[in-house]
């Protein structure tokens, strides 16, 4: 038998026995933390990498958490969060539910697909891969294999990786002891059925997104013009701004209402982990829409920060600060984004990002209003605060 084949049953057969012990570590009625840090001991034993970790994405901050790991500095597990946007490695795999792998880090990176955190530039991160964790086919997290030597990932690697995560996903759906208990001594509720129901629809309409966005990333590759990636790039932001306005749906009011100070919190912290050049800022008072009414808004918020990022700072950096206010006039609430750039020098009325917020601010009963100088832009929109 060629040595090559050797070699290669003998990794399947290392896949397969830790497999087994994987599954039997989420067979046992261990802690969810202590479980996701023995399964990254497993799928280090597995590739035979130094570093490992199990990411979970946060609907509130719209990042990636890193929740259990295998080889990191202290300080990292448990504390260190990452980006959820499609530049990241982690945040394209949750985006888009498929799995990311980058041979050569530094080259991704000067090409401008993928932008490295610091956690990995700190820890000398040259290859990794990654795969989504799926809970009821939308994404709950990433699983994430990093080297800090340059070297391949094969179809073998990325399978082992994804059975990985479908174990990790059964043992993130399993009961709890506390949770029987409960169940066999009183009825589910009318509060907790709605939150059934909110968590069911919620993953199908992220697995939905997901597809979206997937597409979006397949036929960025299809395209080397820089103008084509920005549009696509502007695209997926608008979609990603309507998948978190559904990430904060509350189970009140029929499943309708979305808190609009998590879900404007979540959309900047989602544009922050895109931008070099500007910090954004926000201070919001507690709104509650119907989801049909915060989806504009958080457009609009998107449109006025990428407009912001665009034109008001040059190649200098600057800050962006964004507030809601409610109790505004009669039943209404402002939505204010203010940049402290060299403001926009002949505004164009019939540019197209300045006629979809004003689109958008009529959808929702609101004004929309631009005012500009050589001390910044401010976007201002007045609307009624309708659940």
């Amino acid at each position: 038998m060629p040595l090559d084949d050797v070699d290669g049953l003998v990794k399947l057969r290392r896949h397969v026995r830790i497999l087994v012990d994987l599954g039997r570590l989420a067979g046992e009625e261990t802690p969810l933390s202590r479980f996701l840090d023995q399964a990254c001991v497993q799928v280090a034993r597995a590739i035979e990498i130094d570093h490992v970790k199990a990411l979970r994405y946060r609907h509130k901050t719209a990042d990636l958490f890193i929740e259990a790991g295998f080889g990191w500095k202290d300080g990292v597990v448990g504390l260190a969060t990452f980006p959820a946007d499609l530049r990241s490695p982690p945040g394209r795999t949750y985006q888009t539910g498929e799995p990311v792998v980058i041979v050569d880090g530094a080259t991704a990176q000067q090409r401008g697909d993928f932008v490295f955190s610091e956690v990995l530039k700190e820890h000398n991160i040259k290859s990794l891969a990654n795969v989504p964790i799926l809970v009821k086919g939308a994404a709950w997290g990433v699983l994430e294999v990093d080297s800090t030597v340059t070297r391949e990932f094969g179809d073998d690697t990325i399978a082992f990786l994804m059975a990985a995560a479908a174990v990790i996903s059964s043992t993130l759906q399993r009961p709890t002891a506390s949770a029987d208990a409960q169940s066999t001594a009183t009825a589910i509720g009318q509060v907790e059925e709605r939150e059934v129901l909110l968590r069911e629809m919620q993953h199908r309409v992220k697995n939905n997104f997901q597809l979206i966005l997937a597409s979006i990333a397949i036929q960025k590759r299809r395209f080397e013009s820089a103008e084509v990636h920005r549009v696509l790039e502007h695209v997926a932001n608008r979609v990603n701004a309507i998948s978190l306005a559904h990430d904060q749906l509350s189970p009140g009011q029929d499943l309708r209402a979305v808190n609009v100070a998590n879900y404007l919190r979540a959309l900047c912290a989602s544009l922050q982990a895109q931008m070099e050049n500007a910090t954004i800022e926000i201070n919001a008072d507690e709104v509650e829409l119907a989801m049909e009414r915060a989806v504009p808004l958080g457009l609009i918020l998107n449109e006025a920060v990428m407009n912001s990022v665009k034109h008001a700072f040059g190649t200098g950096k600057g800050n962006i600060n964004v507030s809601l206010q409610s109790g505004v006039g009669y039943g209404e609430a402002r939505l204010t984004l203010a940049d402290d750039g060299h403001g926009v020098r002949n505004p164009r009325p019939g540019g197209s990002g300045q006629k979809l917020i004003q689109a958008l601010s009529r959808q929702i009963g609101g004004t929309a209003e631009l005012l500009s100088s050589d001390k910044g832009t401010t976007v201002t929109v007045v609307f009624p605060v309708i659940a």
